[in-house]
């Protein structure tokens, strides 16, 4: 069955996760278009990337990089004019690591205030010092 043609993951929500944070809210321009009009995954993915290290950096207090993309699943195309909000959720603090999920709701440009889930990843991201080599992640 193709996303496209799922109930579920065509589903609009009138609501978004309360049990997340908003990190980042964005607006693909037509430069992010692949030749059928829709973003490019690669754009999506690198929004992802930039809002999966906002809390991931609360903890690392220094630099950071991300190690892992634990999984990334695209659940619907994102079209030119989308408004794209970015959830996070901090799941796991390792002795270097954090681990996050992001979601990411569109809201069509022809119906705001409708949201769909297009995409959802993990992420991991490592605590760095200056040479580039994990360091630990001090526990306030």
């Amino acid at each position: 069955m193709s996303a496209t043609s799922s109930p579920n993951l065509t589903a609009k929500l009138k609501s978004l996760p309360a049990d997340m944070e908003l990190v980042l809210k964005v607006i693909p321009m037509p430069a992010d278009c692949n030749a059928n009009g829709d973003i490019f995954g690669g754009w999506v993915m690198a929004q992802c990337d930039l809002a999966g290290s906002v809390i991931p950096a609360r903890y690392a207090k220094g630099r950071m990089a991300t190690v892992a993309v634990n999984e990334f699943v695209f659940k619907q195309p994102v079209r030119l004019g989308d408004i794209l909000s970015f959830y996070s959720k901090l799941e796991k603090i390792g002795r270097t690591s954090v681990t996050v999920t992001v979601e990411v709701f569109a809201e069509r440009f022809k119906a705001q205030g409708e949201y769909i889930k297009v995409t959802e990843a993990t992420f991991t991201y490592v605590a760095i010092d200056e040479s580039g080599r994990p360091r630990p992640i001090e526990k306030d």
